[in-house]
């Protein structure tokens, strides 16, 4: 493990006191209840889906401030669902994104995770870049959904950003090979935003889900957004494993991850394990992740460099999730908000945040998940129990794949086949 042993071991520490009643840090009001290792497949699968997208929509409304300007809007931080920064402006203050961000709405980064459950749920297998060029684009095309921040049914299309938009220019518009499609794109958190099912699908088998989420993100995204778009697959899965902890997942991600994101989640996690509180460690994770990040210390104003392929950067949204992670211990509440109050890209952050410390487990406060599917008149549920099912498919020909391939390689003098 090379997350700082020293460090991990004092936030150990810290914890074990504050069960004891020896200590209280700052946020431990945020705590309710830790992740549970013996959580079922359909648990881990519901709790990492709705904690995605309840991070999502809580998210959503501080998206791109800075962590001083969230406690100054606010009088405080953020601890549950807020209404638009701009109030009954919303329509007019952002003309190039008019979104109602805020009141309980998802964003985009929910719409394409349930777009990509789709694809499964019609596949019912593992996916690839044709999958996305074949389905997914076609969805995003065709079928009118309720958008909950256009306050209206429309195309996703009409919603999702253009980063997200370059799918439909590429590969429906341009006919790009899919493996080729994301070349090109600017290089952000686009399709690491949605990778969670593929995590989910290939639950506890982290390298399995690395290597699917590449071959995805292929068509949307290239350099460290491909990368973050494998990385953040892996964590999900790792994070699905009986026992797993956030240093487990945070080992599995290391394992996996190439240049400037490894890089960048190492330095991130072993600053977060310094830490049990968000907001102390605000100001240390920004910090960290610094260096790695290309969009610079103005979010709504990125640097020249900003978003071009690197092997030395690293997308800032998935370190700084993994980091809020660690901080809470793997509490999925605590974790969310860490990741709200750090503002910038927060609600991707969120959504990151929620659907590992779910899949760890960790369940999700039932007040926050009602509001947000009532809001955002979303099924919350039936996306899970579908993916549920397409992960037990799965599974079962992977079974059957390995079964038969261990026949034919014993038969070649290989090896002794095993049954």
């Amino acid at each position: 493990m090379t997350v700082n042993a020293y460090a991990a071991d004092a936030r150990r520490a810290e914890h074990a006191e504050y069960r004891a009643g020896l200590a209280e840090p700052a946020e431990c009001a945020e705590r309710t209840e830790p992740a549970d290792p013996t959580a079922t497949l359909d648990e881990r699968i519901s709790r990492a889906l709705v904690g995605a997208a309840v991070g999502d929509a809580l998210g959503g409304p501080v998206e791109g401030y800075s962590p001083e300007q969230i406690l100054e809007r606010h009088g405080g931080r953020v601890r549950g669902i807020v209404g638009p920064w701009h109030g009954d402006d919303w329509r007019t203050a952002r003309p190039v994104a008019p979104y109602h961000k805020g009141d309980g709405h998802v964003t985009d980064d929910t719409l394409m995770t349930h777009a990509l459950i789709r694809v499964y749920a019609t596949v019912r297998d593992h996916l690839d870049a044709y999958a996305v060029a074949e389905h997914l684009v076609p969805d995003l095309l065709t079928t009118p959904r309720w958008i909950p921040e256009l306050e209206a049914e429309a195309l996703p299309l009409q919603r999702i950003f253009l980063a997200e938009k370059w799918l439909v220019a590429r590969l429906h518009h341009g006919h790009v090979d899919p493996r080729e499609a994301g070349v090109g794109n600017i290089v952000n958190c686009g399709a690491a935003m949605y990778m969670a099912p593929v995590g989910l699908v290939n639950a506890a088998n982290p390298a399995a889900a690395y290597a699917e989420a590449l071959d995805v993100a292929g068509a949307h995204q290239s350099s460290y957004g491909r990368e973050a778009a494998g990385v953040l697959a892996a964590a999900v899965a790792a994070a699905c494993t009986p026992g797993a902890t956030p240093d487990s997942v945070v080992a599995a991600c290391l394992s996996v991850a190439k240049d400037g994101t490894r890089t960048a989640i190492e330095r991130v996690c072993e600053v977060a394990a310094r830490y049990g509180d968000f907001e102390s460690a605000l100001a240390p994770l920004r910090a960290a992740v610094a260096p790695y990040d290309t969009v610079g210390p103005e979010y709504r104003s990125p640097s020249l460099g900003a978003r071009r392929p690197s092997r030395l950067h690293a997308i800032e949204e998935l370190p700084v999730a993994l980091g809020m992670v660690v901080v809470a211990g793997g509490d999925g509440r605590h974790a969310v908000l860490g990741a709200v109050n750090y503002g910038r890209d927060c609600d991707s952050i969120a959504t990151m945040a929620g659907a590992i410390t779910g899949a760890l487990g960790s369940a999700v406060p039932e007040e926050w998940a009602a509001a947000v599917a009532e809001a955002s008149r979303l099924d919350l549920s039936g996306p899970a129990a579908v993916l549920t099912g397409v992960a037990r498919e799965v599974f079962a020909r992977d079974l059957d794949r390995r079964r038969a391939h261990e026949r034919a390689f014993a038969a070649l003098g290989g090896a002794r086949c095993s049954g």
